[in-house]
């Protein structure tokens, strides 16, 4: 199947469901949102967790931080390390928690939307 074929496939979809389409665009343009507001404590909590399991550009463990160094530390390790170090630092970081929940939240929709359909087709 070519990028062609699927591509009219996509358009045909969203032709005989505009409604769900567009459920579907609003839950997952929200969930990216989201998580470019929350990107901060997001990564905060994964960096406090130790889910990251990386050390600040001091050499200090992440883990170990607060406040502000633990939120800056936890983007930077996220973007790749700090900019200084070659990184994408912070707004790298950023990016990573904002196309995660992009992706989630579309998963999220795409499947309810599938389970929906099934459901009322009986």
């Amino acid at each position: 199947m070519s990028f062609f074929d699927l591509l009219e496939d996509a358009i045909d979809y969203v032709q005989e469901n505009p409604i769900k389409t567009l459920a579907m665009t609003v839950v997952t343009v929200g969930t990216g949102g989201l998580a470019l507001a929350y990107a901060g404590p997001v990564a905060a909590f994964a960096g406090a967790t130790g889910a990251l399991g990386a050390t600040a550009t001091t050499g200090t463990a992440i883990s170990t931080l607060s406040g502000a160094a633990l939120t800056s530390s936890s983007l930077a390790a996220l973007g790749g390390g700090a900019l200084a170090a070659g990184g994408s630092g912070m707004a790298g970081g950023t990016a990573v928690v904002t196309a995660v929940g992009t992706a989630v939240g579309g998963g999220v929709a795409t499947g309810t939307a599938t389970v929906a359909s099934k459901v009322a087709d009986g």
